[in-house]
């Protein structure tokens, strides 16, 4: 497991290694779209289009109130406790999914676990003393079947500083703790053993973007699935961000919350909490209730997102003559023929939302 300190206790040298702006600019990364250039002249419509739609998605892309019950709908109360800057002091940061597209105007980046959500619009901070509050709008079971046994998922802004910048391999995992309670009602309060809020596992936003890639993947991790907690174990200092997608296995990261290890059947609220005399201030970006199972999709939604769109048509024309397989365990040989071709654009076309 690696070794944990405090991000607020890191030095300013070694934070700079960890988002060198001025190197990052100097860098050109690979990102999903690019793998679509050299089809553009063969097909320039529908990569125009393509190109159109996914920066239309960026920029409607936020953390706030999400349509799905599966995150927090609101808040209940906040105490900003020691410490915590003025502008990071709102819990509304705190609902709907987790970032997965951070630092707009400033630090742009995917969210992996080298490069966390950090932006005072998604994140909302808890001091020493401090206290926060969410509810879900429907009572979130202790379900058996959930992967793992957990039931419950708890997303801070913990991240890997990178020992070979800039292709992701594990160092310290900069962590700031927080403890997590549930309760049934928001009244009598449970504290999970063990429990960390802002630590392991740190938040993979997509599936298929590089750790510190500059425009949004196409296969985006799901939030609702839970990392499996023996990987803790397999991940310490020299773990590569290939070996961490595969540990991940489609999950967004997250602290797992078993309700089963505090005696309740069912929860609707979540406390995170940071006991006076802490060091560290904690942050927050979401918190979700795991899927037991994973959900079905609509032929020609490649990438799993609940929509057949320009999404799905850049992964068809990225992968055009290849057998389609891909990181999500979603294929783009849509018609199972062994190749990626007009067949699979006809489907995606076909069912377009």
């Amino acid at each position: 497991m690696p070794f944990q300190i405090s991000k607020k206790c890191a030095s300013s040298a070694v934070f700079a290694s960890v988002f060198p702006l001025a190197s990052r600019c100097s860098i050109a990364l690979a990102s999903p779209l690019a793998r679509v250039f050299p089809l553009a002249s063969v097909f320039p419509l529908a990569f125009a289009s393509v190109v159109s739609i996914s920066l239309a998605r960026v920029a409607n892309g936020a953390n706030g109130a999400s349509d799905s019950s599966a995150f927090a709908v609101s808040w209940v109360s906040y105490t900003s406790g020691a410490g915590v800057p003025p502008s990071y002091k709102n819990p509304n940061s705190a609902l709907g999914e987790a970032t997965r597209f951070s630092g707009v105007g400033f630090d742009p980046g995917v969210v992996s676990p080298f490069h966390p959500a950090f932006l005072p619009s998604e994140v909302v901070s808890i001091g020493p003393g401090g206290s926060l509050v969410l509810a879900f709008d429907h009572d979130v079971l202790d379900d058996a079947a959930n992967p793992f046994g957990v039931d419950l998922l708890v997303f801070g802004n913990s991240f890997f500083a990178d020992i070979e910048y800039p292709l992701g391999t594990c160092g310290v995992l900069y962590a700031e703790g927080g403890a997590i309670d549930v309760s049934e009602d928001g009244a009598v309060w449970h504290t999970v053993p063990g429990a960390v809020a802002d630590g392991m596992f740190p938040t993979l936003g997509y599936l298929d973007a590089g750790p510190y890639d500059l425009v949004p993947g196409v296969l985006p991790s799901d939030f609702t699935r839970p990392v499996d907690p023996a990987a803790a174990l397999l991940i310490g200092v020299g773990t590569t961000f290939d070996e961490l997608i595969e540990l991940y296995d489609g999950a967004g990261g997250g602290a797992g919350v078993d309700l089963a290890s505090v005696g309740l059947s069912k929860a609707r609220f979540v406390r995170v909490r940071v006991p006076p005399g802490s060091c560290c201030t904690v942050e927050i970006d979401a918190i979700s209730a795991v899927s037991a199972k994973r959900p079905s999709f609509a032929a020609g939604d490649i990438n799993r997102d609940g929509v057949v769109d320009g999404a799905d048509l850049a992964i068809v024309l990225g992968t055009w003559g290849t057998d389609g397989a891909l990181e999500n365990g979603a294929s783009s040989d849509l018609n199972d023929d062994g190749v990626v071709d007009g067949a699979d654009l006809a489907v995606v076309l076909g069912n377009w939302s």
